[in-house]
């Protein structure tokens, strides 16, 4: 009997996700049915879009690479921030992230040690290896955060954008406090603190699109930035299951979805998603 027999589609939360992705992706399109994940690594998403792109496509099945904190809670929020611009050269996509701290599961850890050497940033409407260090510089957060350091992070939010969103600029930015964290080898493992199984970990997310003086943001904020890739990965499979995606093949989290429509749908109490201001002017 196949492995996927009976399964109407698979979640695949197995990591390190360079080893755990090709094969299962394989598994659910030999038994035609949705594949999702909830990989940050940007390797992974970058071949899960290159190497089964068109077999998806062909057979009707909806590949969903990233669909968790890291890939695609800044998809969605970037597609919110877009709205009715058409893409444009002159736009560029920031996202900014604010963790108050990072006790790293060992799946994290071991994600570190294998894509040391293997980032991207996206720039000139491509992915290519940094040429420097990582940029920094101070991204103003809503209080009580305020005025934060941040450091340029690749995450698998550049891939996953940059497949539908065609802008010239995506940055990545985190503040310095989990950074810290995650390179401390004695910081220890996420541990739950409510009957969720959460962790007092809290984030807040800002995703800023700027265009000839003007920008539009949208923010999210909560609890556990793994805790809260549980309601993502399950509210995307709910709608592939239910014909509710806009294509089939393999597709970000905003090429399925209307992106303001998903995150308004999900519960308050795991993520408080604030709607771009369209009419807003300025800089940060």
């Amino acid at each position: 009997m196949a492995p996927l027999s009976g399964a109407a589609a698979v979640i695949n939360c197995a990591g390190p996700f360079t080893e755990t992705a090709p094969p299962v992706v394989d598994a659910a399109l030999r038994a035609g049915i949705a594949y999702l994940d909830v990989a940050a690594e940007q390797a992974v998403a970058l071949e899960t879009f290159q190497r089964h792109g068109r077999q998806a496509r062909e057979a009707g099945v909806v590949v969903a690479p990233s669909m968790a904190f890291y890939g695609g809670l800044g998809n969605l929020l970037a597609g919110a921030v877009m709205g009715d611009w058409p893409a444009a050269d002159d736009i560029t996509i920031t996202i900014a992230i604010a963790l108050d701290s990072w006790q790293p599961t060992e799946g994290t850890r071991k994600t570190v040690r294998r894509n040391a050497g293997r980032h991207l940033v996206f720039t000139g409407n491509r992915l290519t290896p940094p040429t420097g260090p990582p940029r920094t510089e101070t991204w103003q957060f809503p209080p009580p955060l305020g005025a934060q350091e941040v450091t340029e992070l690749s995450t698998a939010d550049q891939v996953t954008i940059s497949r539908h969103l065609r802008v010239p600029e995506i940055r990545v930015y985190i503040n310095q406090t989990p950074l810290r964290d995650l390179s401390d080898p004695a910081t220890p493992p996420p541990t739950a603190v409510d009957a969720d199984g959460r962790s007092t970990q809290t984030f807040l997310v800002e995703v800023v699109a700027r265009r000839a003086g003007a920008q539009r943001r949208a923010t999210a904020s909560g609890r556990d930035i793994y805790a809260v890739t549980a309601p993502i990965v399950v509210e995307a499979a709910v709608r592939i299951l239910g014909g509710r995606v806009r294509r089939a093949g393999v597709a970000a989290a905003g090429e399925l979805f209307d992106a303001s429509d998903f995150l308004r749908a999900l519960d308050p109490a795991r993520l408080a998603f604030t709607a771009p201001d369209h009419g807003q002017a300025g800089g940060n």
